[in-house]
C-alpha cells in the first residue's frame, strides 16, 4: 500500500501539470468577457487569433530548441531579415513564389549556422543566438537602409489577408505548423531523440544518438519557422519593416515556458506552447481593450511569466518530494 501513496499524492499534481495552463486560459477568457463586453465579439476574437498566429509560429520552433536544452534569441531578427529580403525581391520584380522560398531558405540557413556553432563549436546557445540576433538585425537595417519596403503583390498578400474557408490564412498556417510539429515530436524517431538529448545529453550521446545533428536540426527548424513568420508578418503589413520582430523572441520564449516546457530541456509539448501563446495574446488584447498603457502591459506579462515558472517549479518539486517519501516508506517496511 505504501507504493500507492506517492501515486495518490502526485495524481492531482499530474492533472494540474497537464491541464493547469488550459484552465488558466479559460479563466482569463471568462474574466476578460466580464471586464469588457467587446472581448467576445467575433471581430475581436478573430483579431486575437491573427495576432497570436505569428508568435505561435515562432514559438513552435522555439519549443524544439528548448526541448533540446538550448535557446534561440535570434528569431525576431531573423523574421525581420527574411521579410526584408523577400520584400526586396518582389519590389525588384521577382516572382512571389521564389521570394517565399528564398525567405524560408534564408531563415533555415541562419538556423543551421546557429546550430553549427552550438553543436560543433561547443559555444553556449545564449551567446551564439545573441550574436545572430545582432547580425540579422544589423543586416536588415543595411539591406533596407532603415526604410520600409512596400509589397504590392496580390498573390503574396494571401498569407496575411487570405483565408481557407472561414479560417484566416495566418491561423490556417499556424494550425498546419502545430499539427506537423505535434506529429514530428510524438510519432517520428527524430522527435523522440530531441527529448532524449534535452533530458540527458551525455546519456543520449553514449547511446549512439547523433547529438550534434539533433542540435543543428532544432535550430534549423527554429530558423524555418522564423522565416515563415516573416512571410506572414510582411504580408499582413503590406511591407517589410526594418524594426519588425523586435522582442518577439521574448514572447516566443514566454509562450513556451507558459506551456510547461522546461528550460532545462527534455520536458514539454507544442500543445502546451500554443496554449501559452494564446494566454499572452489574450492578456495583451484585454489590456488594450481596457486602455492600459503598453508600459504596464509589459509589467503584467513579466509577472504572469514569473508566476507560471514558479508554479511549475513548485508542482514538480512537490511531485519529487512525494515520490521520495513513498520510496523511503517502502524501504522502512522492507
Amino acid at each position: 500500500m505504501s507504493l500507492l501513496k506517492p501515486q495518490a499524492v502526485s495524481a492531482p499534481r499530474q492533472w494540474i501539470r497537464r491541464y493547469g495552463m488550459l484552465l488558466v486560459l479559460l479563466a482569463m477568457m471568462v474574466l476578460a468577457s466580464l471586464l469588457s463586453d467587446r472581448f467576445l465579439t467575433s471581430n475581436n476574437l478573430m483579431n486575437v487569433t491573427r495576432q497570436v498566429a505569428i508568435n505561435a509560429i515562432l514559438a513552435a520552433g522555439m519549443t524544439v530548441v528548448i526541448l533540446s536544452g538550448g535557446i534561440d534569441l535570434s528569431v525576431g531578427s531573423v523574421l525581420a531579415l527574411t521579410g526584408a529580403v523577400g520584400a526586396g525581391m518582389m519590389a525588384a520584380g521577382g516572382n512571389w513564389l521564389v521570394a517565399v522560398l528564398a525567405m524560408l531558405g534564408l531563415g533555415t540557413l541562419l538556423g543551421v549556422v546557429n546550430g553549427f556553432f552550438v553543436a560543433y563549436g561547443q559555444l553556449p546557445p545564449f551567446i551564439v543566438t545573441l550574436a545572430m540576433m545582432a547580425f540579422a538585425r544589423g543586416a536588415t537595417l543595411v539591406y533596407t537602409n532603415g526604410r520600409p519596403i512596400t509589397v504590392l503583390n496580390n498573390a503574396f498578400q494571401w498569407f496575411g489577408h487570405g483565408s481557407v474557408g472561414p479560417v484566416p490564412a495566418p491561423v490556417a498556417i499556424m494550425i498546419i505548423v502545430y499539427l506537423a510539429f505535434y506529429i514530428f515530436l510524438n510519432r517520428a524517431t527524430l522527435g523522440r531523440l530531441i527529448y532524449a538529448v534535452g533530458g540527458n545529453e551525455r546519456a543520449a550521446r553514449m547511446s549512439g544518438v547523433r547529438v550534434n545533428f539533433i542540435k543543428v536540426l532544432v535550430y534549423a527548424m527554429s530558423g524555418f519557422t522564423a522565416g515563415l513568420a516573416g512571410i506572414v508578418m510582411t504580408s499582413r503589413l503590406f511591407s517589410a519593416q526594418p524594426t519588425a520582430g523586435a522582442s518577439y523572441e521574448l514572447d516566443a520564449i514566454a509562450a513556451v515556458i507558459l506551456g510547461g516546457t522546461s528550460l532545462s530541456g527534455g520536458r514539454g509539448s507544442v500543445t502546451g506552447t500554443i496554449i501559452g501563446a494564446f494566454i499572452i495574446g489574450i492578456l495583451g488584447n484585454v489590456l488594450n481593450l481596457l486602455n492600459v498603457s503598453s508600459f504596464y502591459q509589459d509589467v503584467a506579462k513579466g509577472v504572469v511569466i514569473l508566476v507560471a515558472v514558479l508554479l511549475d517549479r513548485l508542482i514538480h518539486a512537490g511531485g519529487k518530494g512525494a515520490l521520495r517519501k513513498g520510496v523511503a516508506s517502502r524501504a522502512q517496511q522492507a
